[in-house]
């Protein structure tokens, strides 16, 4: 079983007024994606982890990794996107996890943290 877990570094947020697009032969209506990269920690090779956000009415394909190519992909509902994108702004560090043989298990998380760290500043 291919997997990886990475430190996501930086991320993009493209917004769709509404794409159309095959995948695995569900008909998807993405409303927005967030582009997440980084490091493998050993490797220090690139991954990228696109995370699309679908309309209300969209199929939700399952989770893909193509590890030749180091990307992945994971789909959520276009109502998740706010928060997803607060979580990266205001987090540190922050990890994608991609499993081939597992997409259910595919993840954004991040380090274990005290609590109220961030309304005290306190690491």
């Amino acid at each position: 079983m291919a997997s990886v877990i990475f430190e996501i570094k930086h991320y993009q947020i493209s917004w769709r007024q509404l794409e159309n697009r095959d995948v695995s032969g569900a008909k998807i209506k993405i409303r927005g994606l967030v582009r997440c990269t980084g490091m493998e920690p050993q490797s220090k090779t690139e991954y990228t982890l696109d995370v699309i956000f679908l309309a209300p009415d969209s199929p939700v394909p399952q989770p893909s990794f193509n590890s030749n190519e180091r990307k992945g992909a994971m789909y959520m509902p276009i109502a998740d996107m706010l928060a997803f994108v607060d979580m990266l702004r205001h987090e540190k560090p922050i990890f994608g996890h991609l499993y081939d043989e597992k997409p259910d298990w595919f993840s954004v998380t991040t380090n274990k943290e005290p609590v109220g760290s961030a309304e005290t500043g306190e690491e």
